[in-house]
């Protein structure tokens, strides 16, 4: 008898919980290794059946296993690597001993690496060179995704067939998945957005309209897509799914964390406060790098720099808004401007 196939899902935040029931949805023949590095977080979700502190109401199906232990990586067909972004690199070094070679590492942490400036897929191909990377990203949320809710998201991988197949696999009929060999335009599309986000959410915050927001998510959009182009991402990835796609949602949501801080800021709050309340903020650790990428490429991004000179706290929110609208007046020729 053919066993069920297994896959590894590493970090057990409200994501990685809701991609776990996805892979183990009834009729995938999967059974599904949910790790997290907290013992007793661990020992709550296997007594009751339910991760009630990132994903509260949720049952986790009965073929999600719940484990601290690393080995049980061990064998895994695929996995899917949900730990954040700056944590991604530890959590691969400690697993590398337990995962097969061959086995892909879907990434579906959205950022770079602050230390290194380097991508996601990089970081993989650096710890783990035996095992190709792909990466998983669009427009999300993991509730929507836990209580089947249509979403459309993209999966990237540099063998065309591998993503097909990466796709194929965690395919549901509310969970659409269209497959890419673009996965540096996937993975700038997901860590640019979080940084335009919190702009987003400051002008919200601030009271300056809808009219603004609209100017934010076009002129950030122009940002994302002179980036992608500098870096070598195809258009039409930037102006997709995990591209345009998840850059409304995130700049748009108050359910996205990065919006959501962005707000608080716009309201007062001080950043130290607002981060302690808010939680995983992956656009307030990524901007700085995004802007120095960006800098090193001769890339303008007026918009991520004025996040990350507020962030760093070089000026003050409204001085960002100031020298942002002060800019010289150009014509608007093409997005690449």
């Amino acid at each position: 008898m053919e066993r069920n196939r297994r896959i590894a899902v590493l970090g057990a935040g409200a994501w990685g919980t809701a991609l776990a029931n996805l892979a183990a949805r009834p009729g995938a023949g999967v059974e599904v290794a949910l790790w997290a590095r907290d013992a007793a977080h661990v020992a709550e979700m296997a007594a009751t059946g339910v991760n009630a502190r990132r994903l509260p109401g949720v049952p986790l199906l009965s073929n999600v296993h719940p484990t601290v232990d690393l080995a049980q990586a061990s064998g895994a067909d695929a996995v899917l690597a949900v730990v954040p972004a700056q944590a991604l690199r530890g959590a691969l070094e400690a697993f590398a001993p337990h995962l097969p070679a061959g086995a892909p590492i879907i990434v579906c942490a959205k950022g770079i690496e602050h230390a290194t400036g380097l991508f996601m897929s990089d970081v993989v191909a650096q710890v783990l060179p035996d095992n190709p990377p792909a990466v998983l990203s669009g427009p999300s949320f993991a509730m929507d995704v836990a209580q089947g809710l249509p979403t459309a998201v993209t999966l990237a991988a540099q063998d065309g067939d591998l993503a097909a197949r990466l796709a194929a696999m965690l395919a549901a009929p509310w969970f659409r998945l269209y497959s890419s060999t673009d996965i540096r335009g996937v993975e700038i599309g997901g860590a640019a957005k979080n940084v335009l986000a919190i702009a987003n959410g400051i002008a919200a915050g601030r009271g300056l309209g809808a009219s603004a927001g609209a100017a934010l998510v076009a002129r950030g959009f122009a940002e994302l897509i002179r980036f992608g182009h500098a870096f070598g991402a195809e258009p039409g990835t930037l102006m997709g799914l995990s591209g345009l796609g998840d850059l409304v949602l995130t700049c748009t949501s108050p359910i996205s964390r990065n919006y959501a801080f962005g707000v608080a800021l716009g309201r007062g709050r001080s950043i130290a406060e607002t981060a302690q309340r808010g939680g995983l903020v992956e656009g307030a650790h990524t901007c700085g790098v995004l802007v120095d990428l960006a800098s090193a490429k001769g890339v303008e991004m007026p918009i991520a720099a004025a996040v990350d000179a507020v962030l760093a706290e070089r000026i003050g929110i409204d001085e960002a808004i100031a020298t942002l609208l002060a800019r010289p007046s150009k014509a608007e020729l093409t997005i690449l401007d």
